[in-house]
């Protein structure tokens, strides 16, 4: 009788179209955006969500899931406070990976880049577009500090609203976003019997160079 934990147990076969050059656009951000709408539309949750990969000081990799906030000519962007985890690995390695991930449409991008601070402007101008829960919340936490308990944290959080009870809650000093600019962007479309379509965009002096991968 099969193990119902194995892992390996669990096979699906993906699509049967796939990924053309003749699907693509001069510009990976534009296609991205086509499979963010496409995500939308299909009605995954987070379609936004990224997988953001980096490298602290002694080489030790780390990821989290964050939420891409904007997609411009400069690259992907996401918020944080500057001295969680992922802030202070930035710091010491700029170089980083993210990762879209939408499985029900057997689609991947994967991004390698480089991510350099939003300037201070940017960051308080999203930092006022966010809900009033979320600003206490990001003024209270120390992330990816130790905190004693729940109610400790709770506590932190209360003091934070009642001290900003009727005004404005200004954006932290150690808060605000990055933008990775992306060297290379990879779409993946998964394929029947794993011979996945993989074409990988890279950043030249001349524009864009595309090419195909093996699966």
């Amino acid at each position: 009788m099969p193990d119902a934990t194995d892992p390996a147990r669990l096979r699906r076969e993906y699509q049967q179209t796939g990924l053309r050059r003749s699907d693509l656009t001069p510009d990976p951000l534009d296609l991205w955006r086509r499979w963010l709408a496409d995500a939308e539309h299909a009605g995954l949750a987070e379609a936004n969500a990224m997988v953001v990969a980096t490298v602290d000081a002694d080489g030790r990799p780390s990821v989290r899931t964050v939420l891409c906030k904007r997609a411009d000519e400069r690259g992907f962007a996401f918020f944080t406070n500057y001295d969680s985890r992922k802030g202070r690995a930035i710091a010491a390695q700029p170089a980083v990976a993210l990762l879209f991930a939408w499985h029900p449409l057997s689609r991947q991008v994967i991004v390698n880049g480089v991510a350099t601070r939003l300037s201070r402007a940017e960051s308080e101008a999203y930092f006022a577009t966010r809900p009033r829960g979320a600003q206490i919340s990001a003024t209270a936490s120390e992330q990816s500090r130790p905190v004693a308990d729940r109610a400790a944290l709770e506590a932190r959080v209360a003091d934070v609203g009642a001290a900003y009870d009727g005004k404005d809650v200004p954006c932290p000093p150690g808060w605000g976003g990055y933008v990775v600019r992306p060297d290379t962007v990879e779409f993946w479309q998964g394929r029947n019997d794993r011979l996945h379509d993989r074409l990988r965009y890279t950043s030249t002096q001349s524009g864009w160079q595309v090419e195909r991968l093996s699966p």
